[in-house]
């Protein structure tokens, strides 16, 4: 790790004063400093800024340095999110890292992380060793020729599937924009990840209200069930009205460059009957625009089982 210069801003408007990079858990800035795959020169600890609460008056507001351990445990948070915040990490993780740090978290690709290896989201215009490469975890969609990785966190699936917005403050003013809209696919550009703009903070995930949204899962696919990373996820949330689909929510995780929302597949379970059949038949078309590598291409059929199980086992649990 490179020596780099420490302050602890105690207001939102001190950090966005100060010129640096934001710390919170450090569960993945850390990691990657010791790494050298980032060299900050100047770290904000922003902990004791007041980003905290839960609110849960209307929808659901995380405050954006609120932890995901609390989150996870709070009894009014949809399950789909719940759920995806404990199959992230350890509890001991989960008890550091925050919910807007999660949501900013860098890939795991390993040439990404191995400064070593051509990256273009390291060292734009250096290349991507994963096309090549060994590249069973990557992604099978919103690729392109300059970047392959998928993205990691588990939660931003779920807030994806559920329409999540973030706000966000720099020194000039505040805005508010979708999560959906927030991540960018790599196309020629993969070192550009989301829109946060230079000296921007996450100050909080809204999630509108959605009372069916009680109704909802996540499930991951990993080679283990201790603390891994997804080979594919979804989450999904159903308005079952009489046996029939009244509406969805559905995105997948593990095997895009972005957490993947997947409206064709919301589109084709609206109006059909809550069956196996149905629910195959939509997760039919999840897997559309795919382009496989040499040693993903069973993310294909995978992605498409990962809907059915999660679908599955949403209609039986609210069937009890």
């Amino acid at each position: 790790m490179r020596p780099f210069e420490l302050t602890a801003p105690t207001t939102v408007e001190d950090a966005l004063a100060t010129p640096g990079t934001f710390l919170a858990g450090g569960t993945t800035l850390v990691d990657l400093m010791k790494l050298d795959v980032l060299t900050p020169r100047h770290v904000l600890d922003i902990n004791q800024v007041p980003l905290l609460g839960i609110d849960t008056s209307d929808g659901l507001r995380f405050g954006a340095l609120e932890r995901m351990s609390a989150i996870a445990a709070h009894p009014q948070v949809y399950p789909a999110i719940s759920r995806a915040l404990l199959l992230s990490a350890s509890q001991q993780i989960r008890n550091m890292a925050s919910i807007g740090g999660n949501l900013l978290q860098r890939t795991r690709c390993s040439y990404f992380r191995d400064v070593a290896m051509p990256c273009n989201k390291r060292e734009p215009g250096s290349g991507c060793s994963a096309i090549e490469g060994a590249n069973r975890m990557h992604a099978i969609l919103g690729t392109s020729d300059s970047c392959v990785a998928t993205h990691a966190s588990d939660v931003a699936v779920a807030l994806v599937a559920l329409d999540a917005r973030l706000k966000l403050a720099d020194a000039e003013g505040t805005r508010e924009v979708a999560l959906r809209d927030f991540y960018q696919l790599p196309g020629d550009t993969p070192a550009l990840e989301n829109d946060l703009r230079p000296g921007e903070l996450i100050t909080e995930v809204v999630v509108p209200r959605l009372d069916w949204a009680a109704n909802s899962t996540y499930v991951k696919v990993r080679d283990r069930q201790s603390y891994e990373f997804a080979l594919c996820s979804a989450a999904v949330a159903l308005d079952v009205r009489d046996g029939v689909i009244a509406d969805a929510r559905i995105a997948a995780g593990g095997v895009g460059t972005v957490p993947w929302h997947l409206p064709a597949v919301e589109d084709a379970l609206r109006g059909a009957p809550a069956t196996q059949a149905s629910f195959e038949a939509a997760a039919a078309v999840a897997a559309d625009g795919a382009r496989p590598l040499a040693h993903n291409a069973v993310k294909v059929p995978l992605l498409k089982r990962t809907i059915v199980r999660a679908l599955l086992e949403l209609t039986e649990e609210s069937t009890r």
